[in-house]
């Protein structure tokens, strides 16, 4: 462990919880640089939404915009709110676009959404038209996924009547966005560059976004003018076809609450799924699925403690973690010292496959007790 984290672990803050996620700006802002790199032609982006996936959206944005991001994507207005706040001078693109009755707050704002339909479209030419100017926006086409975007019907009204139906708004994007970008083999990758080719022939040219963090890895091609990374700055594998090539940002410590020796017939947790086989040692430690860590590991997983690796026994509770510690040397084994959850020896995409899920939602699902400590920025 690292005299910096060590500090950490030791401040007052992580004094009152159980557990303490660090977060290691300088590989995040490296990861952004190597998304970017990645893409020379294009404007990088940065997507922050699900609160910087569970980091942080204003810590998160703020160490890219450092690095040189300048157009960031969140999920909703609230989220648009605290990152445009952080940083005035950014563009802060909202993914879910102009609900009834927030075109008011959106332009004073000044935030961009993302329009996937022509009532929406309607509603902010409307709020440009009262305001006397232009206001941005990008407009998302539906190439196959079919949840957000105009539908073919309504992206050939717009085709016919780009003027009319685009009055007032100053369209700063087209935007797709791609369906199985993180499976090499899927044709529907190229067949949805195809749709987004056939709709750019007809419509007004503007500049283009496509790629997601796999898209990235699909070539040139897809790149277009600004591409958008999300999962790739924060470490999971964005191309699960090669090595890992971004660097690990998280790092999730869980507090030794207790230790204790145990021996056979005694059980460990709830239900009393894990049973006692011989005498050893039982660690207690202070995080559980109320942390947002999965209920489905239960008697999966390892942790490190002192440098040993552990296996995470019986259930996983509300608040609690349990752990066979019986290898770990006594003097490397206090209450009030710390084990490795999620770290060098296990990082996101390992627990993830454990957990039967994804990167993506051990990320955005890290709890809010957690006490945040950001290293490297």
């Amino acid at each position: 462990m690292t005299s910096e984290v060590a500090g950490l672990l030791d401040s007052p803050e992580a004094a009152r919880v159980g557990a303490v996620l660090v977060i290691d700006l300088a590989a995040l802002t490296a990861n952004w640089r190597d998304m970017a790199a990645r893409a020379p032609g294009a404007e990088c982006a940065a997507v922050v939404k699900a609160n910087g996936y569970g980091l942080g959206d204003v810590a998160v944005a703020s160490a890219l915009w450092k690095a040189g991001a300048r157009s960031f994507f969140v999920a909703d207005i609230e989220a648009g709110v605290r990152v445009k706040t952080a940083l005035p001078a950014s563009r802060t693109i909202v993914l879910h676009g102009v609900p009834a009755g927030t075109e008011a707050e959106l332009a004073a704002r000044d935030l961009v959404p993302v329009l996937s339909s022509l009532a929406e479209t309607e509603r902010w030419g409307a709020q440009a038209r009262l305001l006397g100017r232009k206001l941005p926006a990008f407009i998302h086409i539906d190439t196959g996924m079919n949840r957000l975007g105009l539908p073919p019907i309504e992206l050939d009204r717009l085709c016919n009547d780009p003027v009319n139906l685009l009055a007032g708004i100053d369209l700063q994007a087209w935007m797709s966005h791609l369906a199985c970008a993180d499976d090499p083999d899927n044709p529907f990758t190229a067949e949805q560059l195809r749709r987004v080719r056939m709709a750019l022939a007809r419509l007004p040219k503007a500049p283009v976004s496509l790629s997601n963090s796999g898209g990235i890895f699909h070539g040139a091609d897809y790149h277009f003018d600004l591409v958008r990374p999300g999962i790739a700055l924060y470490g999971a594998n964005p191309a699960p076809w090669l090595p890992n090539p971004m660097r690990p940002v998280i790092r999730l410590l869980a507090r030794i609450l207790q230790v204790r020796d145990v021996a056979p017939p005694d059980t460990v947790g709830y239900d009393a799924t894990h049973r006692i086989t011989a005498p050893g040692t039982v660690a207690a430690l202070g995080m559980g699925y109320a942390d947002g860590y999965p209920w489905a590991l239960a008697g999966k997983g390892m942790a490190m403690v002192g440098g040993y690796a552990v296996p995470l026994i019986g259930r996983v509770s509300m608040d609690l973690l349990t752990a066979d510690v019986t290898g770990v040397p006594e003097h490397l084994l206090q209450v009030g010292g710390w084990a490795d959850i999620i770290g060098p020896h296990r990082d996101v995409d390992q627990v993830a496959r454990e957990a039967g899920t994804i990167g993506y939602e051990i990320l955005t699902r890290l709890g809010s007790r957690y006490h945040r400590a950001y290293v490297g920025g």
